[in-house]
């Protein structure tokens, strides 16, 4: 509760006018310095976890709180961009709160909302816990536009958390207004409408609820990036590859491009070389090194492009294609689509071809979804393909990444792989101590005898992991105090 001067007791605001003013953040992490709204506190100063509720839904303006004394209200003099509909929705469902904040000099500065039920009363929110994650979505959102906020009229009133029945739908689309897409905001509301319709069969229903839990528990985010530390990155590529210095100086490239334009580039990245060649491992290097979550598309098992757009809701067991369903399990539009194997990708039935669908996704112009009847933004997707051999790709898909051939690996450096990354790896990953597991200069040469027609790497980590497993097999169940592999134990060994 607020502390009170009582020399300065305020009139009860009996017709408020709006007072606040909105500052644009894109802060992800709320504090004094980021609060989510700043109260008015020139009459008295507030404790911690002060109790009430917002009012005035139409203006937004207020705290009203309870005391000893009667029902005050105090004025709320900014409040950050993301949050206007949400604390418009808290004033128009009457719900309680307890705010968390501090005192400044420009005011309380709110950067805890929590809801509480007085008198052992129920939550009014749609479902348990839907505040907190409202509260987390739009913290991890960007700041709308001025136009958005314009239009706000649009709006629609009325596992973490899943957005899943009507009542919270309902109420996200109310309390996230502006922070989303324009296209995701209108095409949501329409959906809406369907889903509670009483003009439509229960299958319409259905499907529409069901998009919209699958499009809303996306975080749409733009397609602005944060610059990268290319010391790190130079640092993960160095801890994940051996060698390849104009594969690691393109990824560099790529990064200082980034952290000129703020953007993605034009061109994903294709990577061409023999299978084993860690192609899949430099992927995931540079998902790692952007810092986004990342999915995987097979294109040798795709032979239908209707895997990868979804089938139409006509049909009863209509569901979204594997693009959406990628979106949907990343939990955000921003991340790295790892392409397998597209040299397989023209390899559909019939005239349908997989190839055609993925150059939509590609161009970053937009994706549709046949199930989700919705362009979903692309601009933050970074497509990373790897290949076999270009011949067997198109033109028009060849055309749309930065190409990289990986060369195949000399003896010399499937050593130093195998000593230096393959054998260390699955040592620590196993648990075994320093010198438990070793192996001599000529059973080094016996193993990179015994897999000289392979190009590649993997059937070395392979080799790997099964010495390192035989010798810990011999330490715990035969009483050895250490293993060391000679040629003549590797050969026992890999025979």
């Amino acid at each position: 509760m607020p502390v009170f001067d009582f020399s300065k007791t305020p009139e009860k605001n009996t017709d408020p006018i709006c007072t606040y003013e909105l500052f644009y953040s894109n802060a992800h992490e709320m504090g004094s310095e980021n609060p989510v709204l700043v109260i008015d506190n020139t009459k008295w100063k507030w404790e911690d976890h002060a109790k009430g509720m917002f009012t005035n839904p139409v203006k937004r303006t207020s705290f009203e709180f309870e005391t000893e004394t009667g029902v005050w209200s105090a004025d709320i003099t900014r409040i950050d961009a993301r949050f206007t509909s949400l604390i418009q929705w808290l004033g128009e469902n009457h719900i309680n709160v307890s705010l968390t904040g501090v005192n400044t000099e420009d005011g309380y500065a709110v950067f805890g909302i929590n809801e509480i039920a007085f008198g052992g009363g129920t939550k009014l929110s749609a479902e348990d816990g839907f505040l907190q994650y409202m509260i987390d979505r739009l913290i991890a959102g960007d700041a709308p536009s001025e136009e958005a906020l314009a239009g706000e009229e649009l709006i629609l009133e009325g596992d973490a958390m899943k957005l899943t029945s009507i009542q919270s739908i309902t109420d996200f689309i109310k309390c996230a207004g502006t922070t989303l897409p324009d296209n995701i905001r209108l095409w949501a509301s329409r959906n809406l409408a369907v889903a509670k319709s009483n003009e439509v069969t229960a299958a319409e229903r259905r499907h529409a609820q069901r998009a919209l839990s699958i499009m809303l528990n996306v975080q749409w985010r733009n397609n602005y990036f944060e610059a990268i530390d290319p010391v790190e990155a130079r640092r993960i590529l160095d801890e994940e590859l051996y060698g390849m210095e104009p594969v690691k100086q393109r990824i560099i490239e790529t990064i200082i491009q980034i952290n000129r334009t703020h953007t993605l580039p034009a061109y994903g990245i294709l990577l061409i070389g023999p299978a084993g060649t860690g192609k899949s491992q430099i992927a995931y290097a540079v998902a790692r090194i952007l810092k986004l979550p990342w999915t995987t598309l097979d294109m040798s098992s795709i032979n239908d492009p209707e895997q990868l757009t979804g089938s139409s809701r006509i049909y009863s067991n209509a569901k979204p294609g594997m693009i959406m369903e990628a979106f949907s399990h990343a939990g955000e539009s921003n991340l790295v689509f790892i392409i397998n194997e597209l040299d397989k990708a023209n390899s559909g039935k019939g005239s349908a071809n997989p190839s055609d669908v993925l150059l939509t996704l590609l161009d970053n112009l937009g994706f549709t979804d046949n199930y989700m009847e919705c362009m979903i933004p692309t601009s933050g997707v970074y497509p990373i393909a790897t290949a076999n051999r270009k011949e067997d790709i198109s033109a028009p898909l060849l055309s749309r990444f930065a190409i990289i051939e990986l060369p195949d690996y000399t003896d010399e450096e499937k050593k130093i792989i195998f000593s230096e990354y393959s054998l260390p790896k699955v040592i620590r990953k196993m648990g075994l101590k320093d010198g438990e597991c070793e192996v001599t200069e000529d059973g080094l040469d016996e193993i990179i005898r015994d897999h000289n027609e392979s190009g590649g790497i993997r059937e070395l980590e392979q080799i790997a992991e099964h010495m390192a497993a035989n010798a810990l097999y011999q330490i715990e169940a035969e009483g050895a105090k250490n293993v060391v592999f000679d040629a003549e134990a590797v050969r026992r060994l890999i025979k």
